[in-house]
């Protein structure tokens, strides 16, 4: 005799085999998202701050992954200088590709400004308007106005900031002013710009503050281990993609043989990220990170957009390349957390050591993005 399946029963047996898929599309609209941009003054006395920020950016970066390590990190720039310079703004939009972020960071130089006021407006109204915020979604979305000189209030053709923060209000975009120096006409625009921002007013000294590089006993093995990650690396799509993933693999090599410090907070960083992304290097073009995440197949990629190496093997020889990678890679993120873990406590301890000193970019920055975050 057939068993009798009565209407409630049914739709409970049917409540009960949607709950699995409602639960993931739940959990991946849920996925938090940081988003951080900063509105930087290039001209000629911002110079020390610049190089500072060159040299802390990737620990600027560590400190979101720390506040949040499962969200989707994006980070942009806007530059600017005055009517007059080589450029009044110059936009790096917001980016999952952080190194591409710093090799952009690292062209910046300081020139230029030769009246006291500059195009702040039009910097502010580039930020908030013109980069592509995420608009959905449990979204963090932050902007650190730094320099030291107050806007142009007579630019007939500029937005003015009071209206740049009003839409910036909408969009739930804060905006922090870090003020460098003590210049009072600036201070009490900053001031107006970071209470109407819902921000920080944050003071440091003129050339960013005494920006403290501190080397640990790990470095050289960190950099190591991220190396041979890096060379688990598969780039993969077009050509120009590909040299870019290739471009990004020595980076590191570059940046350890002028700053081995720097080098390895690049790696912790990279490392916190591998986490929840796999990545060895940021932003698009990895096969073996793309495929670990299941963000694409093996299947689906055409042959034209594998590498030369790759090309030459047996389908079934590439999947074995493919598999060897991802279970190196594996292997030697785990040892890499095992030496960032100890690097961060010994750098935790170093900084609690250390007298008081004034504020630095890098530090109220990272202090103000663990706040606002957790908000």
């Amino acid at each position: 005799m057939k068993p009798v399946i009565t209407l409630p029963a049914l739709a409970f047996a049917f409540a009960l085999a949607a709950l699995p898929l409602s639960a993931g599309l739940s959990s991946a609209v849920a996925k938090p998202t940081v988003e951080v941009a900063f509105v930087l003054d290039t001209t000629g006395s911002m110079g020390g701050l610049i190089e500072g920020a060159k040299r802390k950016i990737w620990s600027i970066a560590t400190a979101i992954v720390d506040s949040n390590p499962d969200a989707d990190i994006r980070m942009g720039l806007v530059a600017y200088r005055d009517i007059g310079d080589d450029y009044v703004t110059r936009k790096i939009d917001l980016t999952t590709d952080i190194q591409d972020l710093y090799a952009n960071l690292l062209e910046l130089k300081a020139r230029g400004g030769g009246d006291w006021a500059e195009s702040v407006n039009e910097a502010l109204d580039v930020a908030v308007n013109k980069l592509q915020w995420t608009t959905s979604g449990d979204t963090r979305r932050i902007v650190f106005l730094v320099g030291d000189a107050p806007p142009h209030m007579d630019y007939a053709q500029d937005t003015k900031y009071p209206t740049t923060l009003s839409v910036a209000k909408q969009k739930d975009i804060i905006v922090n002013a870090v003020l460098a120096g003590t210049a009072r006409d600036t201070e009490r625009v900053w001031r107006d710009i970071a209470q109407s921002g819902n921000g920080r007013f944050i003071p440091i000294p003129q050339d960013g503050g005494q920006v403290v590089i501190i080397e640990t006993p790990y470095d050289d093995d960190i950099i190591i281990l991220q190396k041979e990650i890096n060379g688990t690396v598969i780039p993969y799509g077009p050509r120009a993609l590909q040299k870019r993933t290739e471009d990004k693999t020595r980076q590191l090599s570059q940046v350890a043989a002028a700053a081995p410090a720097q080098a390895s907070e690049m790696a912790s960083y990279l490392n916190k990220r591998a986490k929840a992304s796999s990545e060895a290097v940021t932003g698009d073009g990895d096969l073996v990170s793309d495929v670990t995440a299941g963000r694409t197949s093996f299947s689906a990629i055409k042959d034209d957009d594998l590498p030369v190496n790759l090309r030459a093997l047996k389908p079934e020889q590439r999947m074995d390349e493919l598999n060897k990678r991802m279970s190196q890679r594996k292997a030697l993120n785990e040892k890499l957390s095992a030496l960032v873990a100890k690097r961060d406590r010994f750098v935790a301890e170093q900084r609690d050591k250390a007298p008081p000193k004034a504020s630095s970019f890098d530090r109220v920055v990272e202090d103000t993005l663990k706040a606002q975050i957790k908000r």
